[in-house]
């Protein structure tokens, strides 16, 4: 009896935090992991590839997805969770962020979901996670530009999961609460509290939680859910 291939696993924005600790982490639960990031990796893994791109350079794009098609013949989850915020008030917030929020978060994701779902189709199997924000259902001041990149996140989940569907992938999303990483490190402890405040279980996600979540919807057992966006933390 032949043995399965491993599960070939793509996320984005793995240099660090979340991104690394899910590199890590299903490193460790036996897939073949690639991670990407604008910037090399300070750190090394057996099982683990890292490749330095621009998630939003289609041609960059392109050529990864070559790679991966040429090395590995397919591909089984992708998790989108390269992302970058502009946590400014809407009058303070200049055009060079917004189009640098919306070029990582948005078009990122979509060239990504878009060259995933051609790799995962032959197989007619898919698991694709993108990563919203509880940003968006809060309607927090100070992260219009970052809190809209994430709603048109959370609406392309929506729609290509129904495109998705009949090629076996599943598309669902998930919104964790603050989370000890760079990006939250920017926000004032008087805020931070206050954000905590609006969750049923006021902490910070803990990195276990966003996996544990990830796990779920990455389960052959999760095939007949998609479109779906879970927030973390009771928001």
């Amino acid at each position: 009896m032949s043995e399965r291939p491993p599960l070939v696993t793509l996320i984005t924005g793995s240099r660090k935090g979340i991104g690394r600790h899910l590199a890590e982490h299903y490193v460790r639960s036996g897939h073949v992991v690639i991670g990407v990031s604008r910037s090399p990796a300070d750190w090394s893994l057996s099982g683990y590839e890292h490749i330095a791109a621009d998630v939003s350079d289609e041609a960059a794009v392109l050529r990864l997805f070559g790679h991966i098609r040429k090395k590995f013949g397919g591909l089984s989850h992708l998790i989108n969770n390269a992302g970058v915020a502009s946590m400014n008030h809407t009058l303070t917030t200049p055009l060079q962020s917004v189009r640098k929020v919306f070029d990582t978060n948005v078009v990122g994701t979509f060239l990504f979901c878009r060259e995933a779902a051609k790799l995962m189709k032959p197989s007619h199997f898919g698991r694709i996670v993108n990563l919203a924000t509880v940003a968006t259902p809060l309607k927090l001041e100070g992260e219009a530009v970052y809190a809209a990149s994430k709603a048109a996140v959370v609406t392309l989940t929506h729609i290509m999961a129904k495109e998705f569907a009949p090629f076996g992938i599943t598309v669902n999303a998930l919104g964790p609460t603050p989370t000890d990483t760079d990006l939250i490190r920017a926000v004032s402890e008087e805020k931070l509290k206050a954000l905590l405040g609006k969750q049923a279980i006021p902490r910070m996600a803990r990195l276990e939680d966003i996996s544990n979540a990830v796990d779920f919807f990455l389960k052959p057992e999760s095939e007949f859910i998609t479109g779906q966006v879970l927030y973390l933390g009771g928001v």
